[in-house]
């Protein structure tokens, strides 16, 4: 297993929110749900999940800088050279227990392997840690609410709770979902980092949903009802007569929830006023017609006299 720190493309000196910004970059860029059938990105997640497991942990981030577990969180054994023999006391040496005459010069086996394992016990005592994931949610679960029951990288399966109204990078954190400690410790907690997927039509600004719509030229000159998408569902809106490209309609309490009194924000749509498709040269001879008599410079609007 790689070393996390190359892994996530951070320093040995990395802050914690530095390494957090790190993981939560690669994990977004790597994630089964926005690499569908890609084994390798899945492969790729996992071992950056792992190196976020080691260092987004400070007590298992400092075991490792010190050598005690390795890449994937293993205790390392214990190793002893010639020298820590060499200077040890000489009725130390080579872990026998001896004192200066008699009987007691007899090796002690029984206390040698009690204190061998209640070392063994002591180095490999686990104890509890955070876990953290990126979760994708689709736009209108986010602005919603909605309930998922997701599969974590450990295999792990969540019910999840995505309150209304969550925002891109907010984080969930689900007590008791880490993972546990050896000897019955309670497990630690999961951090549930939110990425918001993009919608083809809706844009969050704040609480409120902005959002285009077309309309043809002669909805625009005369007004009418058109029918637009909200995140509510489908709606009937009325176009004023005389509308331009540009005209905001403002559709109150349809954008996303503010806080828990249910208040929300509104629905803003732009008004795109489109060209027919096909003119034929009977609307052409209409329009310069009505140019003539009508004679006009959008463009001085913008400075340009020309």
């Amino acid at each position: 297993m790689a070393d996390p720190y190359k892994t996530l493309g951070v320093s040995k000196t990395a802050t914690a929110e530095e390494i957090r910004s790190a993981y939560r970059k690669l994990a977004k860029e790597t994630h089964p749900d926005l690499n569908p059938g890609n084994a390798e990105a899945e492969r790729r997640f996992k071992e950056i999940s792992a190196a976020n497991d080691i260092l987004g942990d400070p007590e298992k981030r400092k075991r490792f800088d010190a050598g005690e577990i390795d890449e994937s969180g293993a205790e390392k054994p214990e190793r002893r050279y010639y020298r820590d023999y060499a200077e040890a006391d000489p009725n130390m040496r080579y872990g026998g227990r001896a004192t200066s005459g008699g009987a007691g010069d007899a090796f002690d086996a029984d206390d040698l392997f009690a204190d061998l394992f209640r070392s063994r016990g002591a180095r490999f005592r686990e104890p509890p840690s955070d876990v953290h994931y990126t979760l994708p949610v689709d736009f209108l679960d986010a602005v919603n609410g909605a309930r998922k029951t997701v599969g974590m990288p450990d295999g792990k399966t969540l019910d999840i709770e995505i309150p209304a109204g969550i925002r891109e990078g907010q984080t969930l954190r689900l007590k008791g979902q880490g993972r546990a400690g050896s000897e019955g410790a309670a497990p630690g907690d999961a951090y549930v980092d939110i990425h918001v997927l993009p919608h083809p039509e809706f844009r969050r600004d704040g609480n409120d949903i902005r959002s285009e719509v077309p309309i043809s030229l002669g909805e625009a000159l005369n007004g009418g009802s058109v029918r637009v998408d909200t995140v509510d569902g489908p709606v009937d809106v009325k176009v004023p007569k005389r509308a331009k490209t540009g005209t905001i309609l403002r559709l109150r309490n349809k954008g996303v929830r503010r806080d828990k009194s249910g208040a929300r924000g509104d629905h803003l749509i732009e008004l795109v006023v489109v060209p027919p498709e096909n003119p034929d040269d009977e609307l052409a001879a209409f329009m310069a017609d009505w140019e003539a008599k009508h004679p006009q410079n959008p463009r001085q609007k913008r400075g340009d006299r020309s």
